[in-house]
């Protein structure tokens, strides 16, 4: 059946085929995917009377179980109490980043990026704008990336080519732009320049790019000021594999098989009238439970409905779908109906392991990959151009400093668990075992202290 939708999502020639295949998975994330499809579910038969297979009917009840699947792996990897921590041996620089993180928001492009990426990739753009640092996240559908041959995690060159309509070129300002036509829009970064290009016929064969000096800027950074994330392991060079791929097919059938559902509830609140004849006239016939049929001797009329065990055995059937695409993709299997009680962090984590996986694959993409490559790329632009944070100067960073991320647990702990988490530290503390700075970073994330060093200052001065 996937196939079969897919033949509906229009393919251009001219396009590489990774385009057509993160379009296709991006309509699926964002539920568009049966958009192609001519007919609704209700419509039974076309203009000419013939009889409209399922596979052209859109289905009018759309789990989006794809959807849920990301959105819950990306809340455990970047909501407001998940956000990772900036640490470094230089309490200033990690003071810094903490507060480049606060301006920028960066918890928020994380969230879009890794939502947007769970089709397979995405890339991240840092920008400098009145020494202020700014993030945004670029689909990767219409981006091609180029590798240094002797550094083969490091870009040398992104380029961006999609085609757009005249009429979107003369609202951006292009004003010898045909409304009518389409264009072919370019623009590409390196380590010194961000090059955009003046558009061209999708039908000149002949046409070559060229540079759009008025728009092309210089950043000077010294370095491709992108950050390139890979979903997950897998895939191929340029992508990774896709988050919830191995559940689109089960997630359709779940949809059409709600639909049908749907659709025998509504017959059955409006059964079909079967009378035998000799009976009455059609002109007689006021269908309802308060009228009264009466037919002739030999006649008889019946009422055509649909029971309610096929109902039932449909939405037994969904739910065993649901379980088995939600095995497939470490989605949360986990019902709240079973929840009786307040549980414990360990207790949630283990009824969420399957989820728990998962995001502790993306933090691998998205944090080392992501959140810790940009804060990097911030350190190595304060030695180019001078940065400003919350309107103070920072001047240049040390490009040298080691830099980590850490990670909040994933669920927080109950009373009963810190109060046994504390009691174990401190008796490790006093043992000798450990450090009283290793205890209160043990402690740090589940207590909201995110300036260790602060904490151990401000302990020393209550005794």
């Amino acid at each position: 059946m996937f196939d079969t939708i897919c033949d509906t999502v229009p393919m251009d020639s001219r396009m590489p085929a990774r385009a057509r295949r993160l379009d296709i998975l991006r309509r699926v994330l964002d539920g568009t995917i049966y958009d192609g499809l001519p007919y609704q579910f209700h419509e039974e038969r076309n203009g000419a009377g013939e009889y409209v297979p399922l596979r052209m009917r859109r289905p009018s009840v759309r789990y989006g179980l794809c959807r849920v699947v990301v959105e819950d792996s990306v809340a455990l990897l970047f909501s407001n109490a998940h956000f990772p921590a900036v640490e470094c041996a230089d309490d200033r620089l990690a003071a810094i980043l903490g507060d480049v993180i606060d301006e920028t928001r960066l918890n928020e492009t994380m969230i879009d990026a890794a939502i947007r990426g769970s089709v397979g990739s995405v890339a991240i753009l840092m920008r400098v704008l009145k020494n202020r640092v700014f993030f945004s996240v670029l689909d990767s559908q219409y981006l091609t990336p180029q590798w240094d041959p002797s550094a083969p995690d490091t870009l040398c060159r992104l380029t961006e080519t999609y085609k757009v309509k005249g009429s979107d070129l003369s609202a951006q300002g292009y004003g010898d732009a045909d409304d009518s036509a389409y264009y072919w829009f370019q623009r590409s970064w390196d380590d010194d320049t961000e090059t955009w290009f003046l558009p061209w016929l999708v039908n000149d064969e002949f046409a070559r790019p060229v540079v759009d000096d008025a728009r092309t800027v210089s950043h000077g950074l010294g370095f491709v000021p992108i950050v390139w994330i890979k979903n997950l392991p897998g895939g191929d060079g340029t992508d990774g594999a896709c988050t919830f791929r191995a559940a689109i097919e089960t997630s359709i059938e779940i949809d059409y098989q709600l639909s049908q559902a749907g659709r025998g509830l509504k017959y059955s609140s409006d059964p079909t009238l079967l009378i035998k004849e000799p009976a009455v006239s059609d002109s007689e016939i006021v269908k309802g439970a308060g009228n009264a049929l009466v037919v002739s001797e030999k006649g008889d009329a019946k009422l055509l409905e649909i029971g309610g065990t096929a109902c039932e055995a449909v939405i037994s059937y969904v739910r065993t779908l649901r379980e088995f695409a939600l095995e497939s993709v470490h989605g949360n299997r986990a019902n709240a109906d079973r929840l009786t009680a307040a549980q414990s962090g360990r207790a949630l984590e283990l009824m969420n392991q399957g989820l728990i996986w998962l995001a502790d694959n993306l933090r691998i993409a998205y944090g080392d990959g992501g959140v810790l490559a940009l804060m990097k790329m911030v350190v190595r632009a304060s030695g180019r151009i001078p940065l400003k944070v919350f309107g103070e100067d920072v001047g240049v960073l040390d490009p040298a400093a080691r830099i980590s991320l850490r990670w909040p647990r994933w669920y927080p702990l109950s009373a009963d668990d810190r109060m046994k988490e504390a009691q174990a530290i401190s008796m490790l503390a006093n043992a000798g075992q450990i450090s009283r700075e290793a205890g209160v970073k043990a402690l740090a994330a589940a207590n909201g202290i995110a300036d260790v060093a602060a904490e151990l200052d401000a302990i020393d001065q209550d005794f």
